[in-house]
């Protein structure tokens, strides 16, 4: 069950992406987006439907596509969706580092029942992806600025996933070196 439900979080996740890649690719930046909003809207009632719960990464991620999105929208100006994922990975990093300020590990009490580490491996592992959130923010503000919007949501969905699933994996050696 848990499978199923590991399964279903990111679909819930990525199929929202895959719908802006796609709907800009065939009418453009403001249409995908609309459809980026509707389809978070979605993947919000699906996973409170059929998890009986929303995670706070994915409320905060949706949240931040209603107003972003929103606001490109109405003005039709596409810089505010583009502005998201910076304000995202900024928050997430925000939150990390300003939790071990706390004495308060954010990333243990999400993945405490996923990942077993002693205290010291906790703080690395908060550090590291405190500080690659923060690399996030700052890519993606040298690829919107800098590159076609077409470009930008390819990256977005083709480009991110990938460097975060790297990331996530190069963490396995501190994951084994500090696990209780």
């Amino acid at each position: 069950m848990e499978e199923k439900n590991s399964l279903l979080k990111s679909l819930i996740e990525i199929i929202p992406l895959i719908i802006f890649f796609i709907i800009n690719a065939k009418y453009g930046i403001i249409i995908a987006t609309k459809s980026f909003v509707v389809a978070t809207l979605i993947a919000l009632l699906v996973s409170y439907l059929f998890l009986k719960k929303v995670s706070t990464p994915l409320l905060i991620t949706s949240f931040l596509v209603l107003i972003f999105g929103g606001l490109t929208i109405f003005l039709k100006d596409p810089t505010f969706i583009k502005l998201k994922p910076t304000i995202v990975y900024l928050l997430f990093s925000f939150f990390l580092f300003f939790g071990l300020i706390l004495k308060k590990n954010f990333l243990k009490i999400y993945l405490s029942n996923l990942i077993k580490l002693n205290d010291i491996g906790w703080n690395i592992l908060t550090k590291r992806w405190g500080i690659f959130f923060i690399v996030l923010a700052l890519l993606n503000e040298f690829i919107w600025r800098n590159f076609s919007t077409d470009f930008w949501v390819s990256f977005k969905v083709f480009g991110f996933l990938p460097i975060t699933i790297i990331f996530t994996f190069l963490q396995k050696s501190l994951i084994e070196k500090y696990k209780i």
